[in-house]
């Protein structure tokens, strides 16, 4: 491990993953990240280190995104990582069925997952290991408890979930320690509210995957976007900072402007009554309040 950078939080400030990595709000979500060899890929490389110089202290990634292509692109960019840095992967699913992959959450397939992602990401112990999806074939406290087990052996420091409900959640919860809960949220998709609030009530970060909706400059965002000298995607991230402390964006870019453009929304304050009327807002089409 090198010496830790000198990052800035903003004024967003910081939560503390499992209790152990203090980081800075707003993260990085590398799946967009190009890894195919040339050009793209240099600029890759470039985004995820400018990532990180910019404060950027929690950058997310997943077995997933190009079947481990993408872990290999961020050890290439920033291994050996500096000490205040969090990277969190996602394993269990592989390669497979009509989608191009398959659950696969057994306990020796989640092990083996984990020590090929240890071995692309270039390290010992991953910080934050996410189930991907709960496999609807495996008990949860099967794949849970796999997750805890190599937890014991060191190399996982903490447990997360992604796209769980609350039942799950508490399913889960009951076989090991969770310390995040990573779900599709913004503020045109709040199907997932009730995770939030349980999240919340329990002090377990929560990364909200599209953070950015498409339709960032329409309705409220847009007009307050004008008023705030910001963009669409700038409210819509400042919107989810101030919808909970235990909210921790992860947008995601190849581009080096959007890059710096998303990590100053950590600067940017809404007003209450700003906030209020988006709280009403009812999607990326209307951008009108709710009766």
């Amino acid at each position: 491990m090198t010496s830790s950078t000198s990052n800035t939080p903003g004024a967003a400030g910081t939560f503390s993953v499992g209790g152990e990595y203090r980081v800075n709000r707003i993260g990085f979500g590398a799946m967009r990240l190009p890894t195919e060899p040339g050009p793209e890929r240099k600029a890759a490389v470039a985004v995820a280190r400018r990532a990180v110089e910019l404060g950027v202290t929690l950058i997310d990634t997943a077995h997933l995104y190009g079947w481990g292509a993408n872990e290999e692109l961020l050890a290439e960019a920033l291994h050996p990582y500096p000490d205040d840095l969090l990277i969190t992967t996602k394993v269990g699913v592989v390669r497979g069925g009509p989608e191009g992959w398959a659950y696969d959450a057994r306990p020796e397939s989640l092990r083996e997952q984990v020590e090929e992602g240890l071995r692309r990401l270039r390290t010992e112990r991953v910080g934050l290991l996410q189930l991907h999806r709960l496999d609807p074939k495996v008990p949860v406290a099967e794949q849970v408890g796999a997750l805890h087990d190599l937890r014991r052996e060191g190399k996982i420091g903490h447990i997360g979930l992604s796209e769980v409900t609350v039942a799950e959640l508490a399913v889960a919860r009951q076989a090991a320690e969770i310390a995040s809960v990573q779900n599709r949220y913004n503020l045109f998709d709040r199907e997932y509210e009730p995770v939030l609030e349980a999240c919340e009530a329990a002090g377990i970060a929560f990364l909200p995957g599209r953070p950015v909706a498409a339709a960032a400059e329409t309705g409220r965002s847009a007009e307050f976007a004008a008023e705030l000298g910001a963009t669409g995607p700038q409210v819509l991230l400042a919107w989810l900072l101030a919808r909970s402390p235990v909210v921790l964006p992860i947008p995601g870019t190849a581009s080096l402007a959007h890059l710096e453009e998303n990590l100053a929304a950590a600067d940017l304050r809404l007003t209450d009554a700003q906030r209020r009327l988006l709280d009403r807002v009812t999607g990326p089409d209307r951008g009108a309040d709710r009766p």
